[in-house]
């Protein structure tokens, strides 16, 4: 594996499973179909995240409007 992809790959999060896994793919598609599922993987995680903030944000609010109440 060229060490430019490599590099790419750790940038991009992968671990060493699917690291291991790029490197053992037999086509091009099948290495998409990989980064896809990683794209996923990521994807889930941002939302995830999002909502977490998003619920930190409705508490904040709701302390700041009690605050405002006293």
């Amino acid at each position: 594996m060229k060490k430019a992809i490599l590099q790419n790959l750790i940038d991009a999060g992968c671990d060493e499973k699917t690291i291991t896994s790029f490197g053992s793919c037999k086509s091009i598609k099948e290495e998409i179909r990989l980064l896809e599922k990683h794209r996923v993987t990521l994807l889930d995680k941002s939302h995830a995240v999002n909502r977490q903030i998003a619920c930190l944000d409705y508490l904040v609010y709701n302390l700041e409007k009690e605050r405002a109440k006293d």
